[in-house]
């Protein structure tokens, strides 16, 4: 698994949690090491090994704890260039939702050896939407999840998300957009400000 991914758990886990438990989770997982370098590639059983022993240690499905990494990623501070790439996606949640289908691709010319799961908007109406992940990353589905809960805070809009599990190869999140303009949102500018 890619050293980002890691280190995005092991950045959330230190601020979440702590980094006294970060540094139990490491030594409970024998890996040797207590620091994820962002740019190497880490085998998958490395990643499971990690999520493993920190669901043990928190006492929280590994789900769960994903989906928490999920929203973690658009809202803490820490992550804002993060954020800012997924707002490039539309000036509205829909707008976001319906670029989803280009995320792996962007994500690629952003780090080249970094690949995600191709996912899929299918369109039921204008309320309904479900988003298909394809296999090859254990537990994205759930991130995204928490991602798409994240964005939904950030455009103002107030949604309902349920995982459905895996039909076929592939899982899928239903998105029920209950009003797309329900709060006022985070505050974005396109452009960058220099200080």
């Amino acid at each position: 698994m890619h050293g980002l991914i890691n280190r995005a758990i092991q950045s959330f886990v230190c601020a979440t949690y702590g980094r006294s438990c970060w540094l139990r989770v490491t030594e409970a997982a024998e890996l040797g090491f207590v620091e994820f370098e962002a740019m190497l590639v880490y085998d998958d059983d490395v990643s499971i090994r990690v999520m493993d022993v920190l669901s043990a240690e928190i006492g929280r499905p590994k789900a769960e704890i994903l989906e928490d990494v999920g929203t973690y990623l658009v809202s803490h501070p820490n992550m804002e260039g993060l954020r800012r790439l997924l707002r490039f996606g539309g000036g509205t949640y829909v707008e976001f939702l319906h670029s989803l289908d280009d995320l792996s691709d962007r994500v690629r010319l952003a780090v080249s050896d970094l690949a995600l799961p191709a996912l899929e908007l299918r369109e039921l109406s204008t309320t309904e939407y479900q988003l298909l992940c394809d296999p090859g990353l254990p537990g994205y589905s759930s991130v995204m999840v928490g991602v798409l809960r994240a964005m939904a805070d950030d455009y103002g809009a107030l949604v309902i998300l349920s995982h459905d599990g895996q039909h076929e190869t592939t899982e899928v999140i239903t998105v029920t957009l209950v009003e797309s303009a329900f709060s006022e949102g985070r505050h974005f500018d396109l452009g960058a400000r220099a200080e």
